[in-house]
């Protein structure tokens, strides 16, 4: 017991160095009437986050997001909740990490057991802060156990270089003739710190570096973009079998260095350049053509374009993305996940 104590202590430790202190003391970094129509639109009474741009699937991805708007919220029932269906119908796997992917209209609702590593991160991430602010070993001591599992079973080292494989399977150099394969939109550099708090290793802060190593390799198309599935195999290039896009995967990627703390002016700039389209709306692109493919004009992805201005320029987020309206649940997700950002680290930009 004590030494699920000690990492709560930690967490709260780095969390309150790295500028975390609104969190800690209770204050939520996301307006309660925002947090409620996020709720109303997306989270189902049996504690499932609702993908609605997808066939109303649940999956670990959306479990973990739920999990950490809701402490993100100040919401210890909501995040409960979300938690219960999570521990009860995704936490499946012998390994300790989370089934992928849940179909209310399948049964087994689990067709695929495999997991997604961005999940499980960012389930492991939200229940380690949760069991830090509101002094729950319970969550502890579970974020621990899939903090083990994901560097037991989706870290490896690969030519020198520490990886996060985006499942336990399917994706090694034995798995696939261009293996290994990565998804770069799978690093949430945010949370490493935290996981190495609950489990030491020199591994997590290698896999940042990697990850950082990698985005700046993967300049690929004249926007000099990272594809959402990545062969490292030899030098990085689009994965075979996967289109060749700057996807919906990546597009969060700028997000995630700035919410991690990777300011990195040159890089965060090309990356915005890269993805903005002439009425600087996002854009997904492919890259062995350089169309564009989709517009993308929600706030939840205009947000990321214009937190990445505020971080390298300083300048103020419009009115457009301050306000939040729910529209679909991945957008909304990261128009939130942008506002809780902003409102701890950048209140300038708001």
């Amino acid at each position: 017991m004590k030494r699920w104590r000690v990492a709560t202590i930690m967490i709260g430790l780095l969390l309150a160095f790295f500028g975390g202190e609104p969190a800690a003391a209770g204050q939520p970094l996301i307006d309660a009437r925002a947090w409620q129509a996020y709720k109303a639109k997306f989270l189902d009474p049996g504690g499932r986050i609702v993908d609605d741009a997808n066939g109303g699937i649940s999956h670990s991805e959306g479990q973990g997001y739920g999990l950490l708007l809701a402490y993100f919220a100040n919401s210890p029932a909501d995040f409960e909740q979300i938690w219960s269906f999570t521990r009860t119908e995704l936490m499946i796997r012998d390994d300790g990490l989370a089934a992928w992917s849940w179909n209310p209209d399948k049964y087994p609702h689990v067709q695929d057991i495999n997991n997604a590593s961005d999940g499980d991160i960012l389930i492991a991430y939200a229940l380690a802060l949760a069991g830090s602010r509101w002094q729950n070993i319970d969550y502890t001591r579970e974020a621990t156990k899939i903090a083990q599992a994901l560097l037991k079973e989706t870290v490896i080292v690969y030519q020198g270089r520490t990886l996060l494989l985006p499942g336990a399977s399917g994706f090694s150099e034995t798995d696939r003739k261009d293996g290994p394969v990565v998804n770069p939109s799978y690093w949430i550099f945010e949370a490493f710190p935290v996981l190495g708090t609950l489990v030491p290793s020199d591994k997590w802060q290698d896999v940042v570096q990697t990850g950082v190593d990698l985005l700046q390799q993967m300049q690929f198309g004249t926007g000099k973009l990272p594809s959402d599935w990545v062969s490292v195999r030899q030098r990085p290039r689009p994965a075979d079998g996967f289109p060749p896009e700057f996807g919906y995967n990546a597009v969060r990627i700028p997000l995630y260095l700035v919410r991690g703390g990777i300011n990195d002016p040159a890089l965060l700039t090309r990356l915005k350049q890269g993805m903005s389209g002439p009425d600087g709306l996002a854009t997904l692109i492919d890259l062995s053509s350089d169309k564009v493919v989709t517009t993308l004009s929600d706030p939840g992805y205009q947000i990321i374009s214009d937190l990445v201005s505020c971080v390298v320029d300083g300048g103020k987020m419009p009115a457009t993305v301050k306000q939040f309206i729910p529209t679909l649940y991945y957008p909304s997700t990261l128009h939130l996940l942008g506002l809780a950002y902003a409102a701890e680290k950048h209140p300038e930009c708001l």
